[in-house]
């Protein structure tokens, strides 16, 4: 692969997806230079709060595994350094790992710019080369041409085939489709309601929306009960309206 300017591939393992609030326990970079010379730069992070047990099992990165590691403040300027005005590339790093590490660098008083920069995103190029769409899982799962494309029937026909196909290639021949409930859609289970204006992050509930968004009910319910008291008379689902009571009831209790 030619280059005329330097380029690092990264990667973050985080406590979780959220964006705002989430943060890095692994950083790790390839870093290729026009002549060819390659550099290396890895690092676990203490991330200041539990990693949750969903995410240790994915990435195999404990609590015990990072309770001596630098936080990510002791490392910010090595981190910089390493990437330099290099342009950037990774996989789906421009919605998740460059938001993040861009916020965590802020926040520690420095900044990585982008602006004179190239990123190139592994998964944009590959979803923009590379139908993804039914016809494609057609061909792919059941290995023919789909005909009458858009027509309901032959797409619901269609699609049903490619289910079947997905069951053989995935799934348990004794369980077949139920063997594929481990991809079915789920809820995320850290947000409370279907409007996903609740959230439970790190053993506390924020709310994700509003002048109060990103910050948790314990911390407004201090500087501004009165707006949660507003929201119980609002139209939010019954479940987030039930836990901002609770909280409201708790803090009349201290």
């Amino acid at each position: 692969m030619k280059l005329i300017h330097t380029l690092v591939v990264l990667d973050l393992e985080t406590t979780g997806t959220w964006i705002e609030k989430d943060k890095i326990i692994e950083i790790g970079m390839v870093k290729i230079n026009p002549n060819d010379s390659k550099e290396i730069f890895v690092e676990r992070v203490n991330p200041g709060i539990p990693i949750p047990k969903e995410v240790t099992e994915l990435t195999g990165i404990s609590n015990e595994d990072i309770k001596n590691a630098p936080l990510f403040k002791d490392i910010s300027e090595r981190v910089l350094k390493f990437i330099g005005d290099a342009d950037l590339s990774g996989f789906n790093i421009k919605n998740f790992d460059i938001p993040i590490l861009r916020r965590e660098i802020h926040n520690v008083g420095l900044e990585l710019g982008l602006s004179n920069r190239n990123i190139f995103d592994s998964q944009i190029i590959f979803h923009v080369n590379e139908k993804r769409d039914l016809t494609a899982a057609y061909k792919f799962y059941c290995k023919n041409e789909l005909k009458d494309k858009h027509a309901a029937l032959a797409d619901a026909s269609a699609a049903l085939e490619v289910l079947m196909g997905q069951t053989k290639m995935y799934g348990n021949e004794a369980e077949e489709l139920e063997s594929l409930k481990k991809f079915s859609y789920q809820q995320r289970s850290d947000f409370i309601d279907d409007e996903r204006k609740l959230r439970l992050w790190n053993g506390d509930y924020y709310l994700t929306f509003g002048k109060y968004r990103n910050r948790s009910l314990n911390e407004i319910v201090n500087i501004d009960k009165n707006y949660l008291s507003w929201l119980v008379g609002s139209d939010l689902s019954g479940k987030a309206k039930e836990i901002i009571i609770q909280v409201l009831n708790s803090e009349k209790n201290r």
